[in-house]
């Protein structure tokens, strides 16, 4: 029997490992040459996080199950990165390689990349600030983040004073 939920899962998961074809060539991309920014913006962030992720569940293997999956494989190391060649790093290895290409079918698909291509067309009809523009307007946030800490300050200071002498009776 299946968990609950997996009716709602399976489509998607069987939407993402699926490669459709057309005369015997894979399609690997949707509207490759629109929304190449905004796609590739979405994919390079969302893959730091995996990878983060993915240091984080190597650090947790090899701590965790020091004794099995921690220990180097016949001592050896990767040159580059000082790390042990061990099971966790090939675990993780596996998880990153498998959550890229999972996020790239993703990001391919035609309802998320026809919003990644619709942003990206909405961001360049937009008219950005100049560059002098921008640093008055910093400035002038700034500005007003200080007066206001100053006054929240000299606020907290007083009423500090006004408790501090209604429950100690003025000392």
């Amino acid at each position: 029997m299946s968990p609950p939920g997996w009716r709602d899962l399976r489509p998607l998961l069987l939407s993402l490992l699926s490669f459709p074809v057309s005369s015997g060539v894979p399609k690997m991309a949707y509207r490759k040459d629109q929304g190449r920014m905004a796609r590739m913006t979405a994919f390079w962030s969302l893959a730091i996080l995996i990878f983060y992720g993915c240091v984080s569940l190597r650090t947790e293997l090899a701590t965790t199950f020091a004794e099995s999956l921690g220990q180097p494989i016949n001592g050896m190391r990767v040159p580059v990165l000082g790390l042990d060649f061990s099971p966790a790093l090939l675990i993780t290895a596996g998880v990153l390689a498998f959550a890229l290409a999972l996020l790239y079918r993703w990001e391919q698909t035609p309802k998320n990349a026809d919003l990644l291509i619709e942003t990206e067309s909405e961001l360049r009809k937009v008219s950005w600030p100049t560059l002098d523009e921008a640093i008055n307007g910093s400035w002038a946030v700034m500005m007003t983040v200080l007066v206001l800490m100053g006054f929240l300050a000299g606020v907290d200071f007083l009423l500090g004073r006004v408790a501090r002498v209604i429950l100690t009776g003025g000392a």
